[in-house]
């Protein structure tokens, strides 16, 4: 597309230079071979019309003057009337000219005051266009003015947005660590937990096997013992008492047994 728009830019100024050379050798010629002849003609013209004109007259002196005295008058005579009937016709076609001259006259004074009135209507109008212009100006100058404020204010909500962001940014990661912190936090409870519910089921299950154990005792009391019989219930009845008090054995562990929520970030 390129060397196509190349080419015909280089054709366009090929044909322009060729109407130019073409135009000045057109106007050479007419300087040359009309220009000087243009008087000629116009006087040729009128020197036919002019001989035109007397022939007619001429003939017609010739014929009213035999018409009248039946005899031929004298050159001078014919002259005299020739240049009286060339004066009255002159005399006509210049008052028909006038004539012509005058009704033009009028059309342009018509003409001329139709174009005054369109040049004070096209007046008012421009005048009303420089009020308008002047309005539309100053309307111009104030969105001017208020679209640089707005950019302005726009800069500073950009600003204020982009530092926003970074704190948003910034109480994300926060809220990710002490997310992560508090589950680490929940599983190491969960864990003391689970480990507490085990030791608390062994304990259950002692306590069961001891009450068992020491029905099967008392049971036996109405039987002959040997003497050491009575130790063996003491120790018994002390091991009763420690399982029936579990908070000595369990004072390290947690007070609460359950999982609360996250915390608040």
């Amino acid at each position: 597309m390129r060397k196509r728009d190349r080419f015909f830019l280089k054709v366009s100024i090929i044909m322009g230079s060729w109407k130019n050379h073409v135009r000045q050798g057109l106007q050479h010629r007419d300087h040359r071979e009309k220009l000087p002849f243009v008087g000629v003609f116009t006087s040729l013209s009128q020197l036919e019309e002019r001989f035109e004109l007397r022939d007619e007259i001429l003939a017609d002196v010739q014929s009213q003057s035999l018409e009248r005295h039946g005899v031929e008058v004298g050159g001078n005579a014919t002259l005299l009337r020739l240049r009286l009937r060339e004066s009255e016709h002159l005399v006509d076609k210049l008052s028909q000219t006038v004539s012509d001259l005058t009704t033009v006259l009028h059309l342009k004074e018509d003409e001329l005051q139709y174009w005054q009135s369109r040049v004070s209507q096209f007046h008012q109008e421009a005048l009303t266009l420089a009020k308008g212009s002047n309005t539309l100006k100053e309307a111009l100058s104030e969105y001017e003015f208020t679209i640089e404020c707005q950019s302005k204010e726009l800069a500073a909500l950009r600003v204020d947005q982009q530092c926003l962001k970074e704190a948003l940014a910034d109480a994300l990661r926060e809220k990710e660590r002490l997310l992560q912190r508090w589950m680490e936090e929940k599983i190491k409870e969960a864990d003391r937990l689970n480990n507490y519910n085990v030791t608390q089921a062994r304990w259950q299950h002692l306590t069961k096997h001891l009450k068992k154990h020491l029905q099967k005792g008392v049971g036996k009391e109405h039987e002959p013992t040997p003497t050491n019989s009575s130790s063996d219930a003491a120790q018994s009845t002390s091991a009763i008492q420690r399982i029936n008090n579990p908070t000595d054995m369990h004072s390290g562990l947690p007070d609460q047994c359950h999982i609360s929520g996250p915390p608040q970030a």
